[in-house]
């Protein structure tokens, strides 16, 4: 084993175990603190229990289990050449909108205490979601699917992450939320593709939720709603390009059992 090779083998089946773990954990914490996900953003004891706290718990199992597995590098660092620059075209929209929401929006409830907060807690989604579904999820996924599979495995298991979320106040009416978390997701998925690794998509992921849960009013909508517009393009351009890549491996696979 060199010093690059993982401590154990990626198998599907660990990833959905990390995923597993991470999800029981998160929401044993919303149960006993008795989250209500409707009005997290209402106060700083709000914020600090029921969106804080549980991204703490999270990012724990999610030290721990990254670390045994030994997936930290394949995780954070893509090992894949790197999609074309005008890719950048997704993190960067999404950042601008981000920040015109924080613009655009009501802010005026949100005290010193909720803004600290509110940077920790979406810094921590960050890292959690981003580490937990394209970071040691794809480490998983690529041990048994080509990368088509690989982004949109992962950006379902993205999207269903958020399952929860119905049942601790947004109801039937949380099923849009699934939809436009996929499609996010795959905007995530360019950027780590393109960025060669992790971090930015870490940022951008936690600026958007930052913006989220600071900004609200009827001035947010648009730019909600041109987010969710270049996540439905960002979705079909991982289609094109995964299955590009899948064919692309294919012929060098053919290629290289016969020669």
């Amino acid at each position: 084993m060199t010093p690059a090779s993982p401590r154990v083998a990626p198998r599907v089946w660990l990833g959905i175990l990390t995923f597993a773990l991470y999800l029981i954990v998160f929401c044993t914490i919303w149960v006993i603190n008795g989250v209500d996900y409707t009005r997290v953003g209402d106060s700083a004891e709000t914020v600090a229990s029921w969106y804080v706290a549980p991204l703490v718990g999270g990012a724990v199992v999610l030290i721990v289990m990254v670390t045994i597995f030994g997936w930290w590098r394949p995780a954070l660092i893509e090992q894949k050449r790197r999609y074309p620059a005008w890719i950048w075209i997704f993190p960067g929209a999404l950042v601008v909108l981000a920040v015109l929401a924080l613009i655009l929006g009501d802010s005026s409830r949100v005290t010193p205490q909720m803004w600290l907060l509110l940077v920790v807690g979406s810094l921590l989604v960050g890292f959690n979601e981003e580490l937990l579904t394209r970071g040691q999820l794809i480490v998983a996924l690529r041990s048994r699917f080509g990368e088509l599979g690989v982004w949109f495995f992962s950006t379902l298991l993205f999207s269903l992450l958020h399952v929860p979320n119905m049942f601790f106040g947004t109801g039937v009416l949380g099923i849009g939320q699934l939809f436009i978390t996929f499609f996010l997701g795959s905007a995530l998925y360019l950027t780590r593709r393109v960025s060669g690794g992790l971090i930015v998509g870490m940022l951008v992921h936690a600026l958007w939720d930052f913006s989220s849960f600071a900004a609200i009013g009827d001035n947010t909508t648009l730019p909600s709603l041109l987010g969710v517009g270049f996540g439905v393009a960002a979705m079909i351009v991982a289609i094109v390009l995964t299955r590009r890549e899948n064919k692309t491996e294919h012929v060098a696979s053919k290629a290289t059992v016969e020669s």
